[in-house]
């Protein structure tokens, strides 16, 4: 298959990479929103960044390490470190020194995350069904594939 884009035509704003940008922050600011104006959830000052920190370790269900989550979200280390920080002073993650290996460091979610964890789900399903209204069943399961297929073709 050829090129899609040709660069003397190409418009940067109508990209599907500037759309999908756009796209990606309005859904966190729009989670954003919705997780300040839940009364448990404000309290805790829980961010969308925070949110998918916290997916990585309650929805897979494993311990990851600050690397591993820089990794899987492409986050820098220092702004790993200091999101870790935050949400351990929320208490909603815990870091736990390796058994086998005292200088490995993992992280897990505590009580308090894993309980925060379904609602903050909820909200984020929300979010998303809200930004696809419009879209059938099949169109979503498309756009799925399309984005699935550009991240295969990134590795």
């Amino acid at each position: 298959m050829g090129n899609i884009y040709d660069v003397r035509t190409y418009e940067p704003s109508q990209s599907i990479g500037y759309l999908m940008t756009r796209v990606k922050v309005e859904m966190l600011a729009a989670l954003d929103r919705e997780l300040a104006a839940d009364p448990h959830l404000s309290a805790l000052g829980v961010t969308s960044a925070q949110f998918i920190v916290l997916v990585r370790l309650v929805g897979t269900g494993n311990r990851k390490s600050a690397t591993d989550l820089c990794k899987e979200l492409s986050y820098d280390a220092g702004a790993m470190t200091r999101m870790i920080d935050r949400l351990e002073k929320k208490g909603l993650v815990r870091r736990m020194r390796c058994m086998k290996d005292r200088r490995l460091i993992y992280l897990e979610a505590t009580d308090e995350g894993r309980a925060a964890y379904p609602r903050m789900l909820e909200m984020s399903v929300a979010v998303q069904n809200r930004f696809l209204r419009g879209l059938g069943q099949e169109d979503a399961q498309k756009l799925k594939g399309y984005l699935t297929r550009m991240l295969h073709n990134a590795g």
